[in-house]
């Protein structure tokens, strides 16, 4: 096998964001890819926007989003978790991302109608992730990327401080690559059932894996047993509901339920747990898987009336339709008498307002606990609808701790020589905990294209 300037480990956005980036430096990349050519691309595959910073209308974009506004999006969310100018950096670099990706043949649409509370904050991409990746795939093989297709990495070899070999299993064999410098960039370790069990214990056999089954996080438990410095919690990450009749992996987008927000949520003794109207729904979707972990079993249910029914995207999955409430509850196995009485409860408890499905609206409820801050209706108005939820886990935020060259730290604090990270499995430098919309897609192309710009400049630069 050839030796190459850049090997990247991973074959998602980030990766290939890297790939790209180190390939129009003049450096000779492979990607590593772990999935079959079918399954490429990772959680990439499923997305469909990145949030980008802009002062003015794009053609896919309306009005203006401030890179302090983002950055104070971010803070709020994460509360002041994050790494403050690592974070600062992602959203100053953010603006470039739709320009960049375009010289790539992605391409970008507005908002639909289902997405329009991102329409100033958020660039959609045209034909979703699987576009994207494809985009990003035929530009690669155009450039002379070499790319390896069920290629696991099963071995790294970091000595003093730098990574000189990588092992790559291929069917039954072991191979070596060789590269002068090495880009991790194979997300987290969401769909390791026995990690996730080993924070979890058995409430992780709920979860379902929203992404792929092959970020299994082999890659990151090899960085870190080698000495890297670990960032964020094993227990936070992106996790979100989704219906719980989803497939146990790769269900993508589709199952995720948004109906939560103009309803009511219960756990299955019928009682509500949190506020569903907190704050707007993209800053806000992905705490509920980790609010439904917490509940029994890790089932919960939206409750919607007909008054709700378009102010959302549904999920792929029918819901569970009846005229009573009554009669919703056997037929989502909930106790009819309790369900009747929460749903009595919450109604009396809802003040007069204006209901806006698109913004923070006046409607709430007064003297309820837990409270419902914004778009508080009574659940009055047959035919009620009703879906069950689990915990969808989308991606992790333990990773490895990198500087503001993408350079993966040591224990010690000094950076790796040759050793750089991106998207996921860095993530936890920004995100410690909360999500607002569109974030994760912008972690692995900012950092996707620094780690890729950094690893080619140095061997570019030294003539290795």
């Amino acid at each position: 096998m050839p030796l190459y300037d850049v090997a990247v480990i991973g074959g998602g956005n980030a990766g290939l964001c890297a790939a790209l980036t180190a390939r129009q430096a003049g450096a000779r990349v492979i990607v590593l890819e772990g999935a079959p050519r079918g399954f490429r691309g990772g959680n990439s595959r499923h997305t469909r926007n990145l949030r980008c910073a802009h002062a003015a209308p794009t053609a896919v974009l309306t009005e203006a989003y401030s890179e302090e506004e983002f950055l104070e999006d971010l803070l709020r969310v994460t509360h002041n978790e994050t790494d403050g100018p690592l974070a600062r950096l992602l959203v100053e670099r953010s603006a470039g991302c739709p320009e960049w990706m375009g010289r790539f043949g992605v391409r970008f649409q507005p908002s639909l109608s289902g997405t329009l509370h991102l329409s100033r904050t958020n660039a959609f991409f045209l034909g979703g992730g699987k576009a994207l990746m494809n985009s990003f795939y035929a530009s690669a093989e155009r450039m002379g990327i070499d790319v390896a297709y069920d290629a696991e990495v099963v071995a790294l070899d970091i000595r003093e401080g730098a990574c000189r070999g990588v092992s790559v299993k291929a069917g039954d064999r072991v191979d070596e690559v060789q590269a002068r410098a090495v880009v991790a960039a194979a997300g987290g370790f969401e769909a390791n059932l026995d990690w996730l069990k080993e924070i979890w214990g058995e409430a992780a056999a709920n979860f379902v894996v929203r992404g792929t089954p092959y970020n299994r996080g082999t890659l990151l438990r090899m960085l870190l047993d080698a000495g890297a410095q670990p960032v964020g919690d094993p227990a936070e990450c992106h996790a979100i509901a989704v219906d719980a009749r989803a497939p146990r992996f790769d269900g993508g987008i589709v199952t995720r339920l948004d109906s939560l927000p103009f309803g009511i949520v219960v756990n299955k003794h019928a009682e509500r747990f949190y506020d569903e109207g907190e704050d707007a729904w993209p800053k806000r979707y992905a705490i509920w898987g980790r609010l439904i972990a917490g509940q029994p079993d890790q089932i919960a249910f939206s409750i919607i009336d007909a008054k709700a029914v378009g102010t959302f995207m549904p999920s792929v999955f029918p819901p569970i339709v009846a005229s009573s409430i009554r009669e919703l509850a056997a037929g989502l196995g909930l106790p009819p008498e309790k369900l009747e009485a929460t749903v009595e409860t919450f109604n009396r408890a809802v003040r007069p307002g204006t209901f806006n499905h698109t913004g923070l609206d006046d409607c709430r409820t007064e003297g309820l606990a837990p409270p419902k801050s914004h778009w508080a209706q009574r659940i009055d108005t047959p035919p009620f609808w009703g879906y069950p939820l689990r915990p969808g886990i989308t991606f992790t935020y333990l990773g490895v701790k990198v500087d503001d060259r993408a350079r993966v730290l040591l224990e010690g604090g000094e950076p790796t020589r040759n050793l750089y990270a991106a998207g996921e499995i860095m993530a936890g430098n920004i995100l410690r905990r909360g999500y607002i919309a569109g974030i994760g897609m912008t972690i692995g192309t900012v950092f996707g294209r620094i780690a890729g710009e950094t690893a080619a400049t140095g061997v570019v630069a030294r003539g290795l």
